[in-house]
C-alpha cells in the first residue's frame, strides 16, 4: 500500500510590486507567479501589493525573482517598525517625481498645442520651434512609458505603456519625417487644425500636437489618479497613526518614557488627559472618559474606572489613568483592526477577476486592431497620414487602466470608511455575500442584549422610606453577595444614589437559593425571592416581571415587604431599531438562543421577531443554519460567544460582535467593532453601495472602450482627444470610488444619542 504524502504547508507572503500601470500588468504578474508549483497570487493594482499563497519550501526570494522576470520591480515588505515611514517616504518621493515631470512636460507641450491648433498664431518657422519643444516631451517625458514598453517586449508582453509608447513614437517619427523629408520644414508653412482627421495637405501635416498631448494627458491622468488612490487609503493610514511611538511607564524607578516596542504585558503605564492610550490594557487607578471614535466609531465618550478595559488608540478625555498592559504589538485590538482592513483591501471581487482576465488579452487585441486599421486604410487607398492618424488613435484611446482600478479603489474606500464606522470586513467576498443576504440569525445574549444583569424596574410601596432609600438599603446588603443579581442591585444603588460610601452592614447572612439579609441603620433588610402574600402593587409588579421574563427580587424591611426589583439582561439600545431596519432592507430576522423559551419569546415580542428557536445548542444553531440554506436562504449569523462559532463558520456570512469571544471573531467574516447591532444595518447598506459603485465603474470602463475604439478605427477620433479621453476614464473611475469615503449611515444621529429603539425600555432575563 502506497503511503499518501501529506499536503505541503501553505504560507502567505506579501510582495510589493512596482511598475504596474494597468490590469494587463496585474494579469501578467499573477500568471507568472502561478507558474510556480503550488503558488497562487492575488495582485492589487491600487495598492501595488501581491498576496501570494505558496508552499513553505518555496522561498520568498524566488517569488520576488519570478515577478522581476515578468519585467516588474518587486520587494519583500520591510520590517514592521519601518514599514509605515518607508511607505510614506516612498509615496511622497513618487508624488514629487510625478509632479516635477508633469510640470516640465506642461511647460514644453502647451506652446506646441497652441501653435498647432491655432493657425493664426503660426509664424515663420513655427514648426521648427514646436519640434524642438516636442522632442524632450516625446523622449524624456515619455521615457517611463518607453522603458516599461521595452521591458515588456523583452518578456513578450504588452501593456498600456506599450500603447502609449507606440502612439508617441509613431506621431513624433511621422512629424520628423514630414519636417526633414516631406516638405513640412519649409519657411511659411501653415497647417490647419480639425478635431476630425483630415487627408488634405498630405506630407505637410505634422502630428507634434499628438506627440506631446499623449504624454501630457497620460501623465496628468496618472498624477490625479495617484492622488485619488492615495486618498482611498486615508482610513488605513489614520489607523496606523493611532499607534503610539512612546509610552510613559511607571515602576519602582518612577516614571520614564520608553519606545512602545519595549513595553511588555503586565507593565503599568500612565495616560494623562489628552493623551492617546498606548496599548490595550486594564485601568488600575483613576477614572476618566475615553474617546473611542477613531477605533470603534462610537461617537460618545465612555466612562472608565478601576478594572475597566481600555483599547489602544483611544484618547483620554478626562483624568489621569494608570493602566496595566494586557496586549502589545500585533496582539492589540488596533493591530487586529489594521490587519483586517489591509487584508480586505488586498482581496478581489469576482467582477474584478473577470476584468483582469479580459485585460490580460485586451492589449494584444488592441495592437492587432491598430495594425489591421493601418493596413485597411492603406489598402483602401487612403492617404498615409489619415491611416496613421486612425492607427495612433486606436493605440492611444484603448486603455485597460480603468478596468484595473474599478474594483480595488472602491474596496479601499469602502473598507476604510467601514473601519471608521466600526465595520471590519475580511475581504471583497464578504461585501458580496453581505449584499446578497436575505436572512439573518441573531443570537440573544450579548448580541441583542447587553449580556449582563441590570435592574430593569423598581416598584416600591408609598410610605415613609421611599424608593430611593429602599434601593440604597438593598444595595448595601447585596454588596456582600457575589451573585450576578446581587451585583446588579448594588450597581444600580450606586448609580442612582448619592456618591457617598455605602452604609455599614451587620449580621450579614446569605441563604443559597433564596437571598441575603443584614442589618443596616438598625433595620433588618432581606433581599431575595418573593414568597407569601404580597400587597396589591407588588403583586402586580411581580406578574409584570414574570410576563417579561425578568427575575423578581423582593425587599423586606423589618419583615414587611417594601419593594420589588425586576432584574434582567436588558436589550441593547438600538436593537429594536436595528431589527426594524433589517426588515425594511428585505432581510428576515430569526432569533436563535440557548436560553429558555420564556426569555427568548420576550425578546422576540419586544423586537417584533416572528421566528424563535430557544434552547439551541451550538450543534443546534449550526443545524438551523444548514436547514435555512437548504431552503434557499442566503444566511448571515450574528453572535458573540464560543457557542456561536460553529454557526458563524457554517453560514454564508458570519458576523461577530466586537466585544465577543476571540473564537467567534476568528470564525466570522465581518466584525462589528463597537458591539452595536445597529451597525449591521450600516454594513449592509455600505456593502450595497460599494457593489453598486463597482458595477458602475466596470460599466464605464467597458463601455468607454466599446464606444471609443470603433470611433478611432473609422477615423473619427483625433489622437489628442483620444489621449485626453483615455486619461479622463481612469480619473473618473477613481473619483467615483472616492465618493464612498464620504458615505454616511442613515440614523447615525439617533444612535449617537443612545436610546431610540428600545421600545419602552423593555428588558429580558438572561
Amino acid at each position: 500500500m502506497t503511503a499518501v504524502e501529506p499536503a505541503a504547508e501553505l504560507v502567505v507572503t506579501d510582495i510589493t510590486v512596482g511598475g504596474m500601470t494597468c490590469a494587463a500588468c496585474v494579469r501578467r504578474v499573477e500568471k507568472k507567479l502561478g507558474k510556480l508549483a503550488g503558488v497562487t497570487a492575488s495582485v492589487n493594482l491600487a495598492t501595488g501589493l501581491a498576496r501570494v499563497s505558496h508552499p513553505a519550501d518555496v522561498a520568498p526570494e524566488s517569488l520576488v525573482a519570478a515577478v522581476e522576470q515578468a519585467g516588474y520591480q518587486a520587494a519583500l515588505p520591510v520590517r514592521e517598525d519601518d514599514e509605515e515611514s518607508a511607505a510614506a517616504d516612498g509615496e511622497e518621493a513618487e508624488s514629487r517625481r510625478e509632479r516635477e515631470r508633469l510640470t516640465v512636460t506642461a511647460l514644453l507641450a502647451v506652446p506646441v498645442l497652441v501653435l498647432s491648433m491655432v493657425p493664426a498664431l503660426q509664424f515663420r518657422d513655427w514648426q521648427w520651434l514646436c519640434f524642438v519643444l516636442a522632442a524632450p516631451v516625446a523622449v524624456w517625458s515619455a521615457w517611463p512609458f518607453h522603458v516599461r514598453a521595452l521591458r515588456g517586449l523583452r518578456h513578450s508582453t504588452a501593456t498600456m505603456d506599450t500603447l502609449v509608447s507606440l502612439g508617441t513614437v509613431a506621431s513624433f517619427t511621422w512629424s520628423a519625417y514630414a519636417l526633414f523629408l516631406g516638405g513640412a520644414g519649409g519657411p511659411g508653412m501653415r497647417m490647419s487644425f480639425s478635431l476630425l482627421p483630415s487627408a488634405s495637405d498630405s506630407g505637410a501635416h505634422l502630428y507634434l500636437e499628438a506627440a506631446v498631448s499623449v504624454p501630457l494627458f497620460v501623465l496628468t491622468g496618472r498624477f490625479l489618479e495617484g492622488r485619488a488612490r492615495r486618498g482611498t487609503g486615508a482610513a488605513l493610514r489614520s489607523l496606523a497613526e493611532l499607534a503610539a511611538k512612546k509610552v510613559t511607564v511607571r515602576d519602582e524607578l518612577g516614571e520614564h518614557s520608553i519606545p512602545i516596542e519595549r513595553l511588555r504585558v503586565g507593565q503599568t503605564f500612565v495616560v494623562r488627559p489628552g493623551e492617546r492610550v498606548a496599548t490595550d490594557g486594564r485601568v488600575t487607578r483613576g477614572t476618566s472618559a475615553v474617546d473611542l471614535s477613531l477605533v470603534t466609531g462610537e461617537s460618545e465618550p465612555v466612562e472608565v474606572g478601576p478594572a475597566s478595559a481600555l483599547v489602544g488608540g483611544a484618547v483620554n478625555a478626562g483624568g489621569l489613568l494608570l493602566v496595566a498592559a494586557t496586549a502589545v504589538g500585533a496582539d492589540t485590538r488596533l493591530a487586529r483592526i489594521t490587519r483586517l482592513v489591509t487584508e480586505a483591501q488586498a482581496g478581489k471581487a469576482r467582477a474584478q477577476r473577470l476584468a483582469d482576465a479580459v485585460a490580460g488579452v485586451f492589449v494584444p487585441v488592441v495592437l492587432a486592431l491598430a495594425v489591421t486599421v493601418l493596413g485597411f486604410w492603406l489598402g483602401a487607398g487612403a492617404d498615409p497620414q489619415a491611416a496613421l492618424t486612425a492607427c495612433v488613435a486606436v493605440l492611444v484611446v484603448a486603455c485597460p487602466c480603468a478596468l484595473g482600478l474599478a474594483t480595488p479603489t472602491a474596496l479601499m474606500a469602502a473598507t476604510g470608511r467601514g473601519a471608521q464606522l466600526g465595520v471590519l470586513v475580511r475581504g471583497p467576498q464578504t461585501l458580496e455575500a453581505l449584499q446578497q443576504v436575505d436572512t439573518v440569525v441573531l443570537d440573544k445574549t450579548g448580541t441583542l442584549t447587553t449580556g449582563h444583569m441590570t435592574v430593569a424596574r423598581v416598584t416600591a410601596l408609598p410610605g415613609a422610606l421611599g424608593q430611593e432609600t429602599v434601593v440604597r438599603l438593598a444595595g448595601a446588603v447585596e454588596q456582600g453577595s457575589e451573585h450576578p443579581i446581587g451585583q446588579a442591585v448594588t450597581a444600580y444603588a450606586r448609580r442612582t444614589g448619592d456618591a457617598g460610601p455605602p452604609p455599614d452592614v451587620t449580621d450579614f447572612a446569605a441563604v443559597p437559593g433564596h437571598g441575603v439579609s443584614g442589618r443596616v441603620d438598625g433595620l433588618m433588610i432581606e433581599v431575595g425571592a418573593p414568597d407569601g402574600r404580597l400587597p396589591h402593587e407588588l403583586a402586580t409588579a411581580l406578574t409584570a416581571a414574570e410576563a417579561a421574563a425578568h427575575t423578581p427580587v423582593l425587599v423586606r424591611v423589618d419583615g414587611r415587604a417594601e419593594a420589588l426589583i425586576a432584574v434582567g439582561d436588558v436589550l441593547r439600545p438600538g436593537s429594536y431599531r436595528a431589527v426594524d431596519r433589517l426588515r425594511r432592507l428585505g432581510i428576515r430576522p430569526v432569533l436563535a438562543t440557548g436560553d429558555r423559551a420564556a426569555p427568548a419569546e420576550a425578546v422576540a415580542a419586544a423586537l417584533g421577531i416572528e421566528e424563535v428557536h430557544a434552547r439551541c445548542t451550538p450543534e443546534g444553531k449550526a443545524a438551523l443554519v444548514r436547514e435555512l440554506r437548504r431552503g434557499g436562504a442566503r444566511v448571515a449569523v450574528v453572535g458573540d460567544g464560543v457557542n456561536d462559532a460553529a454557526a458563524l463558520a457554517g453560514a454564508d456570512l458570519g458576523i461577530a460582535m466586537g466585544g465577543g469571544a476571540d473564537v467567534a471573531i476568528g470564525a466570522a467574516d465581518l466584525t462589528l467593532a463597537r458591539g452595536d447591532i445597529e451597525v449591521l444595518v450600516d454594513a449592509v447598506r455600505l456593502a450595497r453601495r460599494t457593489l453598486g459603485t463597482i458595477r458602475a465603474n466596470l460599466a464605464w470602463a467597458f463601455g468607454y472602450n466599446v464606444v471609443t475604439v470603433p470611433l478611432a478605427m473609422v477615423g473619427l477620433l483625433d489622437p489628442m482627444l483620444a489621449a485626453a479621453a483615455m486619461s479622463a476614464s481612469s480619473v473618473l473611475v477613481v473619483a467615483n470610488s472616492l465618493r464612498l469615503r464620504g458615505w454616511q449611515p442613515s440614523g447615525s444621529r439617533g444612535r449617537a444619542h443612545g436610546t431610540r429603539g428600545t421600545r419602552g425600555g423593555k428588558a429580558v432575563v438572561r
